[in-house]
This record gives C-alpha cells, sequence and structure tokens, in this order.
C-alpha cells in the first residue's frame, strides 16, 4: 500500500491535473477567438446591408431623377416591381380574380430595384435569334385553395413584392429576346389575366392551345410554329411558375446553352442540388463536349425519375447528378426532327397545325381537327429520354437558385419570418399566435387567424374554403382536389 503515495504517483497526478487545465485554457482561448471574430463578422454584415441600402438609394434617386429609365427598350413598360421594404397585403394582384375576396387591396410603392434588378438596367444581353417559350399551364394543384384552375399559381404573386410567377419569368428573360422573340403557350381561361399581367406581350406571340396536352404539345406547338417564322430559331423553354435567384448566373447558363445548342443538341439546363429533394427528377452528367462557348457543357448520361429518400441522398454523394429543372434549349427546326423521330404521329399534327397557324379562320379550323388527338406526354418521355440514349441531350450544369414553388412547405422556405413563428403570405396583422413555430398561413379571407401551441401547421384560409394540414404532408394536397372533386366540389377548385 506504500506506494500509493510514492513520489513518482503523485508527480504524474500533478501532471494530469496541469494537462487537464492546459487542454481547458486553450479550449477557453478558442471560444474567446470565435466570438470575436463572430462579432467581426455581424458588423462586416451591418456594414454590408448599410452600404446596400445606400446603393438602392443612389441608383433610385439616379433613375427617377435623370430619366434614366427611357433608355430601356420595348419590353420594360410591364409594371415595376415593388419595393421590398413596402410588402403586399395579398397575394392576388387583382383581388377580384377569386370570388367575394375580403382582403384590402394592394399598395405597391414603385422602385427601380426588384426580384430581378438586370430588368432595370440599360445593358444588352439580346442573343440573336434566340427565342424565349414560357408554358403556363397546369393548375397547381399542391398549392390549393390559393391556386385554382381559373387562377393558377403562375398568376399570384408568392413572394409579396407586387411581381407574379409569369412576370417574373418574363422580367428574367427579357433581356435575352426582347419582346419581340418573347412567346407563351396559355390555354383559354388564362388568356385575358396573362395580357393584363403582361401588357407588353405581343399578340401574334401569345399560342392558345384548346385544352392542356402537357408539355411536349404545348413545347412543340410553339417549335412548330417558330420554325416557320424564322426556320434559323433557336427556342428555350422556362416554366411560367418557377422561382430563380441569382440572375446573373442564370442568363448565363442560359447563353451557353444556346451555344451547345447551335450545334444540333436538345440541352437542358441541371440545377446543382441543394439537398437530396424526392419532389425532383435528377440528370445524370456524361462525358465533358469541350466546346468553344460552353466550358461546362456535358453529354447528359441518363435521366432519372423522382427518386426515394435513399436513392436521393446516394444521387447527391456521387455528385453527377443534378435536378431536372424542365429547362430546355435547342434549335425549333431540330426538336421537331426528333419529334418527328421518336413521335411521329404528334410531330404531324403538329405541323398541320402551325402550317394553318397564320390564317385564323382555317388555324381554328385545324385545332379542331387535330388537337383532340395529339399524345398527352411530357416532352422528357417523349424526346428528351430517347434522345439521350442516342448521345443527343447535353446538360449545362448551373449554380443559381432554383425552385418549382411545388406545395406549401416549398413556398413556407421561400417566406420570410420572425424566430419560432410561422410564415404568412398576406396580411400579418390578420394572424395571432402563441407558441408556434413553423408552418405557414395564408389569410385570404380577411378573418382573423388564431394558433396556439401548434407547430408545422398549414393553414390556408380563404373566402370560400379552409385548408388544415401539415408541412410534412404538403406535398399530398392533390389528394384533398381529387375528392373535392369527386364529392361535387367543382366550383371551388
Amino acid at each position: 500500500m506504500s506506494g500509493v503515495n510514492s513520489p513518482a504517483v503523485v508527480s504524474q497526478a500533478q501532471n494530469n491535473g496541469l494537462g487537464l487545465d492546459y487542454m481547458f485554457k486553450q479550449i477557453m482561448d478558442a471560444v474567446q477567438k470565435s466570438r470575436a471574430e463572430i462579432a467581426e463578422l455581424r458588423s462586416e454584415c451591418h456594414e454590408l446591408r448599410q452600404a446596400n441600402t445606400s446603393l438602392e438609394r443612389q441608383i433610385k434617386e439616379g433613375l427617377n431623377g435623370n430619366g434614366n429609365s427611357s433608355r430601356l427598350g420595348t419590353g420594360f413598360n410591364t409594371p415595376a416591381p415593388s419595393s421590398p421594404q413596402l410588402r403586399a397585403k395579398s397575394p392576388f394582384l387583382t383581388p377580384t380574380s377569386i370570388p367575394t375576396l375580403a382582403v384590402p387591396p394592394s399598395i405597391h410603392v414603385p422602385s427601380p430595384l426588384g426580384d430581378n434588378a438586370l430588368a432595370s438596367f440599360p445593358f444588352e444581353r439580346d442573343i440573336p435569334g434566340f427565342y424565349v417559350v414560357i408554358p403556363a399551364g397546369g393548375a397547381g394543384t399542391r398549392l390549393w385553395p390559393l391556386s385554382r384552375e381559373e387562377h393558377p399559381k403562375f398568376l399570384l404573386d408568392l413572394t409579396l413584392k407586387g411581381r407574379s410567377l409569369i412576370q417574373a419569368t418574363w422580367d428574367r428573360l427579357l433581356p435575352l429576346a426582347s419582346a419581340a422573340r418573347t412567346t407563351i403557350v396559355a390555354g383559354p381561361a388564362h388568356v385575358k389575366s396573362i395580357t393584363e399581367q403582361l401588357p407588353d406581350l405581343l399578340p401574334h406571340n401569345l399560342f392558345c392551345e384548346p385544352s392542356a396536352k402537357d408539355s411536349m404539345a404545348a413545347i412543340g406547338l410553339a417549335a412548330a410554329i417558330l420554325a416557320k417564322r424564322d426556320p434559323s430559331a433557336i427556342i428555350g423553354s422556362f416554366a411560367a411558375d418557377h422561382m430563380i435567384s441569382g440572375d446573373d448566373a442564370f442568363l448565363s447558363a442560359v447563353a451557353e446553352a444556346v451555344e451547345v445548342a447551335r450545334q444540333d443538341y436538345l440541352v437542358t439546363i441541371g440545377i446543382a442540388p441543394s439537398h437530396p429533394s424526392t419532389g425532383f427528377g435528377y440528370v445524370r452528367l456524361g462525358e465533358k463536349l469541350s466546346m468553344d462557348g460552353a466550358p461546362n457543357a456535358r453529354l447528359v448520361s441518363s435521366f432519372k425519375e423522382k427518386p426515394d429518400a435513399r436513392t436521393a441522398a446516394a444521387y447527391i454523394k456521387t455528385g453527377n447528378y443534378r435536378w431536372n429543372a424542365g429547362m430546355f434549349v435547342t434549335k425549333a427546326t431540330f426538336l421537331m426532327d426528333l419529334l418527328k423521330e421518336y413521335k411521329p404521329e404528334l410531330h404531324e399534327g403538329l405541323e398541320k397545325i402551325a402550317a394553318a397557324w397564320d390564317d385564323e379562320k382555317l388555324r381554328q379550323q385545324v385545332l379542331n381537327e387535330v388537337w383532340p388527338s395529339l399524345e398527352k406526354i411530357a416532352i422528357d418521355n417523349a424526346v428528351a429520354e430517347p434522345a439521350a440514349m442516342d448521345r443527343r441531350v447535353a446538360v449545362v450544369p448551373a449554380t443559381f437558385g432554383w425552385d418549382d414553388v411545388g406545395d406549401f412547405s416549398s413556398l413556407a422556405d421561400l417566406l420570410p419570418a420572425e424566430a419560432n413563428q410561422p410564415r404568412i403570405l398576406g396580411d400579418s396583422g390578420l394572424v395571432l399566435t402563441d407558441q408556434v413555430a413553423g408552418g405557414i398561413v395564408v389569410p385570404g379571407s380577411g378573418r382573423l387567424v388564431s394558433l396556439l401551441g401548434v407547430d408545422d401547421l398549414v393553414i390556408v384560409d380563404m373566402p370560400d374554403t379552409l385548408l388544415v394540414t401539415t408541412r410534412a404532408r404538403s406535398q399530398e394536397v392533390k389528394r384533398i382536389v381529387k375528392k373535392c372533386r369527386d364529392a361535387g366540389w367543382k366550383t371551388l377548385l
């Protein structure tokens, strides 16, 4: 027992104690250093915010005072985006679009800086021979009852900044093609609202499809018509109801895709995935193409349908996959050639319609005869997937932010919120909460919505109907829409 208190053991214990003290001191020093660095970063962020505010004010005063806005070309006469500092009270730009909507009208203060500041500056990005095609279809059933068949999500202002999704899409693409070469494909129910929201849209550039036939018929119709007008036309198809951040990166990716399309490729733009989403399809990257003007372009190895969570995570881990955003750039004639090869009957029908398009009387007659028989199929299934197997589809990997706003959960992520509070799309004065975290509330009826002790709920309160679900099940809202239809509530859809 005498060895327990020997000098060697005591010395070792003292050394261990000193070692622990030293390690603790090192940890505390690191914590203090980190706190100092965080404080410095906060200070820099504050200074940047002040500088941005000052810059916006200077640009606003400069454009308003010096009349620079007059230098903008045709197509910039659409209403200016409202100031982000003064948020609107409703996602409906025209409140009467939803019957008996009991909300105050939107109040917007024009600002030269909006979601798409590129549209506010007079520099040239026009791509000669490039035509924009904006398919404006779908009812947005996963955003019901906010989105309806007669007033779908692309007509809504889902950021409360004074611009609907289709207006933001128009603003974003206008620098590349101007109003003269920007076209829209839409159904008859939406033509009036689209022309009201886009006063610079030329009448002959609005292609009205008699009924929804999915993306291949819509994009193919535009391609067939534009190929007749300009046989060398390169078209780019971009959905009317998607949200994009980072306009510079977006426009650069489109310009690169155009260069690849000139070499007879069907080109898609692949979005860098931010998480292993199960709600999007994926594009597998193939070998590099090494083209002048398109340094990032690759062949598409394959298209993948929406995966389960485990498969999506595996895709992300490889680094060889991108989200498929449904953006396609190609020669109009090349798309028709692919269609002739893979879907000859659909190609024949669209060619007949295009040949009669400029004669209004004959157009309607041919549409009545041909359109009902056209196959309802997505462009991915019709031409993109089989063409990829033949090494005729390319992808330009891109870095801009993208979201298809496919359900209320994704919409909630796009809206600002206070800590431990739900997102509010509408007048925040109509929402009272206590011990509520997460979720999204749409106070669209004008009455007060009160929440107590509930988390991650989706509450959409409209004058004629109320939806309550959870963010986790927001992808399933279309099931309720089907039940409403089956139960005879078609007037609410």
